[in-house]
């Protein structure tokens, strides 16, 4: 009797479950062709950015493969951004160390994905005075996110992490497996190595053409909600090991990158990677499967009509 009743509650639970998914999927394509997005799309139309050969350059090599990769100082000019950045990090990476060496209580992780310290994470009050933040919602880095997407994008996420080193032959868990990010199909994130990540230290991994529109975006392809976790052994029938990116590179590296494609990291089993990340999506995101992971500390009349659309 007990067996049973708990065959029938699963039973109900599995298929209230893949209901939910139906009508959230059904949700955010409503908001990308016809609600959130339309209106996002009719403003960047309005209003497209002038773009430099740099930004240019990234635009259409995100396109093309997926992903761009170039100096931050090539984008953002001025060098006391980086100086200010540093000093973030500096700072970020001394706390880490002191809570992991007292036990780690303190240190900011999510469920599932312990091997990733963050410096915000979510529920966080973010403004101008964050030199991180600060570049993210620059002309530089907006203008080329909204070109890419073809829309005012909103800036969803924004964090520094501490990729905590594992034990030799630890298993690949969360997002360190091969991965589309289930959000959103128009998506730009950025990484920016704040340490020299070399092949032992967890670099991000990308399959160039895994985007959608790419000639790899029919394996697994993207859909809302999607569970798109292919083993690294079905992945490699599908697509030749040849095929990927793993971008070991200096500090100071400033990727950026469609994560509606397959991709990975954070598998160090050395040191410390260290980077900070930014995530650019859609309205239809926010409207239907995302959490904006900070409030806006500032006065929204201080920043322009993109940049007060994107915290907003």
């Amino acid at each position: 009797m007990h067996r049973q009743k708990t065959k029938f509650s699963h039973r109900v639970n599995r298929v209230a479950g893949a209901l939910e998914r139906r009508g959230i999927r059904a949700t955010y394509e409503l908001h990308d062709r016809v609600l959130s997005n339309r209106r996002s799309r009719r403003l960047f139309s309005q209003d497209n950015p002038e773009l430099d050969d740099v930004q240019r350059r990234i635009v259409s090599e995100v396109d093309a493969d997926g992903y761009s990769v170039l100096p931050f100082g090539e984008l953002v000019r001025d060098p006391e951004v980086w100086r200010d950045i540093e000093a973030q990090r500096d700072r970020f990476v001394a706390e880490t160390e002191a809570d992991l060496a007292a036990g780690g209580e303190n240190v900011r992780v999510r469920q599932g994905k312990e091997f990733v310290v963050r410096l915000h994470s979510y529920g966080v009050e973010l403004g101008l005075d964050d030199p991180w933040f600060r570049a993210c919602l620059s002309r530089r880095m907006l203008d080329l996110a909204n070109a890419y997407l073809r829309m005012w994008s909103k800036l969803e996420y924004i964090d520094v992490w501490y990729s905590v080193p594992q034990t030799a032959g630890s298993e690949r868990v969360s997002s360190q497996r091969w991965h589309r990010d289930y959000n959103d199909k128009h998506l730009l994130k950025a990484f920016l190595y704040l340490v020299d990540v070399d092949e032992e230290m967890g670099p991000f991994q990308y399959v160039p053409g895994s985007q959608p529109g790419g000639p790899y975006a029919d394996a697994w392809p993207w859909s809302p909600l999607g569970q798109n976790y292919p083993t690294e052994e079905e992945l490699e029938q599908r697509i030749p090991g040849s095929a990927v990116h793993a971008f070991v590179a200096p500090k100071g590296t400033l990727i950026f990158c469609n994560t509606a494609g397959f991709h990975r990291g954070g598998f160090g089993t050395t040191d410390p990677r260290v980077l900070a990340t930014v995530t650019y999506s859609s309205p239809a995101s926010l409207a239907s499967l995302t959490e904006r992971s900070y409030e806006f500390a500032g006065s929204l009349e201080e920043l322009d009509a993109p940049a007060r659309f994107a915290v907003s």
